[in-house]
């Protein structure tokens, strides 16, 4: 296969009047063999998507330049009709190759900027849910389930090469109630501003101002930030930086540290600071964070079986670490986990998950589908705010316990969840069952 790619490109460059000028001054570095975006052509140009000139052949000892990469982009994203999961590799590569791509457009015939500056994506969405504590319903006030549409707008508007400003916005209606609230009498029939912020990109380089998410919203920190961070973040393998400072509230957080400050009566938000390195090589990647937060009335020891237990003297302070990683053994299966603790708690200080993956759905593609295993202990005080659905922390001080699921790409932009949890809560054993359904419709 690595004998019919890139040496094509080379010949189209000198084809060019300019070519052998640039040649001599070619400022991109190289793009060796292995690196993913090296490994993303190759596929591309088995799929047919990528193609030679002429009757020149791709030396697959040779690394190929920058400059020589852009330029087959170039050339496959002026096809029709390219869809799937050559499209989703193309949209990676274009955005890794943005600088060179807009370099080429005053070398490259019919290479045009999009004028469109703002893109919209985003999701319609239902979810069902059917929770039981020791053998009752026990959702919200004794409820047997749990019924919800959301309607998501994700924009994201293009300022300069450089800067994009993007935003979350969600509708919700409860369909259990049937009237536009919850069970508690909140209204649920309204837009929420979830997030909004600015983005710069230097290279691997990143700025956000604003109100987003934290590094970790797939393990502790599921929950809307608002503050600024910089983070270090190279596309293929290497190391990885970040460290933010900003706030977050106690009054959309219950699944988390600030539940337990809510408890306590504080609706204050809490301060907080962190700083991690993170670091991907070929199928292993791992990351190690640092959050410090800090806020009124996190606790003040009650008893140790209530959802306000945190430490044996008052406490305005959390300080939690977490290690997490991945490795992929081969395209279908993967291991996944983390662990967390919060060292200024002596109460459910601890959190910690460890998951087997099959495979996955792929939204693009209808049929694709993924199957998975976890064994998960969940400590309120241990983490921020939880992502978790049928093993988690609501209403208690945290739950423990393993979670099945698969997921189904019934067709293209539309997947089904199911999701399926059995445990018992950490304080007290109550058992935890916990059936999970969720279906996205993308755009």
């Amino acid at each position: 296969m690595k004998k019919n790619l890139v040496l094509a490109l080379t010949t189209a460059i000198v084809a060019g009047a300019t070519a052998t000028t640039f040649a001599a001054a070619n400022p991109f570095s190289d793009v060796p063999q292995g690196h993913w975006a090296y490994d993303y052509v190759n596929q591309l140009a088995a799929d047919g998507i990528i193609e030679g000139y002429g009757d020149t052949t791709f030396q697959g000892d040779k690394n190929i330049t920058r400059y020589e990469m852009a330029t087959m982009i170039a050339k496959a994203m002026a096809k029709p009709n390219v869809g799937g999961t050559d499209k989703a590799m193309l949209d990676k590569l274009a955005a890794e190759f943005s600088d060179e791509l807009n370099n080429l457009g005053v070398r490259v015939a019919n290479l045009e900027r999009n004028a469109d500056k703002v893109a919209w994506h985003g999701t319609a969405e239902y979810t069902f849910q059917h929770y039981m504590v020791d053998g009752k319903d026990d959702h919200e006030k004794d409820q047997d389930s749990y019924n919800n549409l959301l309607l998501r707008f994700v924009p994201d508007a293009e300022v300069n090469q450089n800067w994009h400003v993007k935003a979350r916005i969600d509708a919700n209606t409860r369909l259990d109630t049937d009237k536009g609230e919850d069970t508690k009498g909140n209204s649920t029939d309204k837009l929420d501003l979830k997030r909004i912020w600015a983005e710069g990109h230097y290279g691997a380089n990143r700025i956000m101002l604003g109100k987003f998410e934290m590094p970790d919203p797939d393990t502790i920190t599921d929950t809307p930030f608002s503050g600024a961070e910089y983070s270090y973040q190279p596309a293929g393998d290497g190391v990885s930086f970040v460290v933010g400072a900003g706030r977050f509230s106690a009054d959309s957080n219950g699944s988390g540290i600030m539940g337990t400050a809510q408890a306590n009566g504080s609706t204050d938000t809490a301060n907080v600071q962190y700083v991690g390195v993170g670091f991907q090589k070929s199928k292993l990647n791992g990351a190690a964070r640092y959050y410090h937060a800090d806020a009124d009335y996190f606790n003040t020891e009650t008893n140790t079986t209530s959802s306000i237990a945190y430490a044996k003297s008052k406490e305005d302070t959390a300080n939690i670490w977490e290690l997490k990683g991945g490795y992929r053994f081969d395209k279908n299966w993967g291991f996944k986990g983390f662990y967390s603790q919060n060292t200024e708690a002596d109460y459910f200080d601890k959190a910690g998950s460890a998951e087997i993956d099959y495979k996955g759905a792929q939204a693009e593609n209808a049929g694709t589908y993924g199957l998975w295993v976890a064994y998960r202990h969940l400590s309120r005080n241990a983490v921020l705010a939880s992502p978790f659905d049928v093993i988690n922390t609501w209403n208690s001080v945290g739950q423990k316990g393993w979670e099945i699921g698969g997921n189904y790409a019934l067709f293209q932009n539309t997947i089904l969840t199911l999701r399926y949890g059995d445990g018992e809560e950490l304080a007290g054993g109550k058992d935890v069952k916990n059936l999970f359904g969720r279906v996205n419709f993308f755009f």
